[in-house]
């Protein structure tokens, strides 16, 4: 074997490692440090991975904590619809006369619906939260109020007044308002660019409409009047107080939970959608902020000599200082603009009429058979009866009515989600369906199952069959629900969610004049036929089916004019290709 000494002019291989030299890149660099910048790079890029998917696993996280916290507040909300369980007490304890007793009630439902626009308008522009806020107080103070009211007795005995009971639930039905319009907006901004945007407007709807059932069962079963007798009528002053300290503790819980998520996303759609429609181009609003942007330095170099190099770098740091602490307050005019912009495009939008008016229709006849229930059913058991089983009372069929109502809702939501059509420009619906349903279908469907109801009822055929009274329960609360729950959703796909609060408390407000309005038609058909001889005694009770048959054919025609209204502005709709 050779020694290395012999081997001096050539490379053995034992000596390779001995005698290499470290590579060198074309500069002379070590490339040691390429890859230490390599494995920091990669390192960068990996962190920056997990830090984007905690923070979308941080928006999901808020979004669905929104969610359920809509729901609690939505379930809790419509605590004013258990009125009719001690409204009666009113009478007997408080000796308020009839028309007092419907003067508290439509004291609340005028607060409830009046300032819709107003909390939606406030909603949008701000957030849910503070609407949460305003909602827990006005309704702990509202019931706080009416229970002292109540515990303090007649006003001839040393109490409160019959009007500081009207006072105390404005407060309840404005409470029900803000709580309501803060949730169902707080799911349609979350989940209205999704493709279950039906069932997530759906579900706080449906929940709404089962509160007064729960908290009237939580009356009547726990916080009832303990006597000798056993269990006696509802405790109105324990009854009043556990609202209050529930609605304020839910509306404590919506100020921390009801968070928008991606609201910036929202507008920005909005702002594209407007550059694409051209509504941008006359815009004074965007066209000063495109100058401003490029006069302060976005990009641009000073071209003035008189200012040496230290003055320019000292301008630039200011302006980029400026224009770092002006960026919120431009984005927040820039959302206000676009917010007044879209409302002024909803309210000069004529189908946006044509579906609000058939709203108008359905809804009042709507509430008019839900707030009569108990006078329609006596008519149908005249004397010498005695009145109705209990399988058929009022409290059977508001029962009846809620249950199917809260079916309805579900289900209009969930299958319009499912087989509606898409449209072609949005992001995560891209899938074709073998068969489409428009939710206009289900909601002219459903309408005509609501005039069917009020069809039996016109037609005196349950003045002969009072058992049949129950599928007109179940036709009106499936009608009168499916509407509910699709018009809200119908909005918020027609003109968007960023501005749902607004547009949607705008359509919202017609159901009260929908009521008074059939209320009073009710009142005088039945008041007219009981003048007419029909009656029992001085007490003008109204009995067959004169006393109601009237107004139920004017809802029916109501009914029907809704359908003709709906089915204009769905034309209106597929001729801007906008997929409902």
């Amino acid at each position: 074997m050779p020694s290395r000494s012999s081997s001096a002019n050539g490379i053995d291989k034992l000596d390779f490692d001995d005698n290499r030299h470290p590579p060198s890149t074309i500069d002379g660099s070590d490339t040691a440090g390429l890859l230490a910048d390599d494995e920091s790079l990669l390192s960068d890029v990996v962190e920056g991975i997990i830090e984007r998917d905690r923070r979308r696993m941080r928006r999901q996280v808020t979004k669905y904590m929104s969610f359920v916290s809509a729901i609690l507040s939505c379930l809790c909300a419509g605590s004013i619809t258990a009125y009719s369980l001690y409204g009666p007490l009113f009478q007997s304890r408080l000796h308020y006369t009839q028309v007092q007793v419907n003067a508290v009630s439509t004291a609340a439902e005028l607060a409830m619906y009046l300032p819709v626009p107003l909390f939606g308008y406030l909603c949008d522009r701000f957030s849910p939260r503070p609407l949460s806020i305003f909602a827990g107080i006005i309704f702990g103070l509202g019931y706080l109020l009416a229970a002292l009211t109540y515990h303090h007795g007649t006003a001839k005995d040393g109490g409160f007044p019959p009007a500081v009971m009207v006072v105390s639930f404005v407060g309840v039905g404005s409470g029900t308002s803000c709580m309501y319009l803060s949730a169902v907006t707080t799911c349609a901004k979350n989940f209205g660019r999704g493709k279950h945007k039906g069932l997530a407007l759906a579900m706080p709807i449906a929940a709404f409409s089962l509160s007064g059932m729960w908290q009237s069962q939580i009356g009547s079963h726990l916080l009832y009047e303990r006597s000798g007798e056993g269990k006696g009528e509802v405790d109105v002053y324990r009854y009043f107080i556990f609202l209050a300290i529930l609605l304020f503790v839910v509306g404590m819980i919506g100020a921390f939970a009801l968070n928008v998520v991606d609201e910036e996303e929202i507008i920005d759609e909005a702002v594209s959608e407007m550059e694409r429609s051209g509504l941008l181009e006359d815009s004074p609003f965007f066209q000063r902020s495109v100058l401003h942007d490029s006069s302060n330095g976005y990009g641009t170099i000073d071209s003035s000599d008189t200012i040496s190099n230290s003055a320019e770098a000292d301008d630039a740091d200011l302006d980029s200082t400026t224009r770092k602490s002006r960026r919120p307050n431009k984005d927040a005019r820039r959302k206000i603009w676009i917010l007044n912009n879209e409302a002024r495009n909803f309210l000069f939008d004529h189908t946006m009429w044509f579906l609000a008016a058939g709203f108008f229709a359905v809804t009042g006849p709507g509430e008019a058979f839900i707030n009569n229930l108990g006078t329609i059913i006596n008519t149908l058991y005249p004397p010498p009866s005695a009145g109705p089983p209990s399988s058929n009372s009022p409290a059977t069929h508001v029962s009846i009515v809620a249950l199917t109502s809260t079916l309805a809702r579900l289900l209009t939501g969930t299958l319009s989600d499912l087989l509606a059509p898409t449209p072609s420009m949005t992001h995560d619906q891209s899938t074709t369906k073998r068969f489409t349903c428009s939710r206009l279908t289900f909601l002219l469907g459903s309408t005509v199952l609501f005039s069917l109801g009020q069809l039996l009822l016109a037609s005196g055929l349950i003045q002969m069959h009072p058992s049949v009274f129950p599928l007109v329960s179940a036709l009106v609360g499936l009608g009168y629900g499916a509407v509910f729950s699709l018009t809200p959703i119908i909005v918020s796909v027609v003109w968007g969610a960023h501005n749902f609060g607004t547009n949607w408390g705008i359509v919202a407000v017609v159901p009260a004049a929908g009521a008074a309005l059939w209320g009073a038609i009710y009142a005088a058909v039945y008041d007219g036929a009981a003048g007419n001889g029909v009656d029992d005694g001085p007490e003008r009770l109204c009995y067959g089916a004169g006393c109601y048959a009237p107004t139920f054919w004017g809802m029916v025609a109501f009914s029907w004019i809704a359908v003709a209204l709906w089915a204009v502005a769905w034309r209106g709709w597929r001729k801007r290709e906008i997929a409902v």
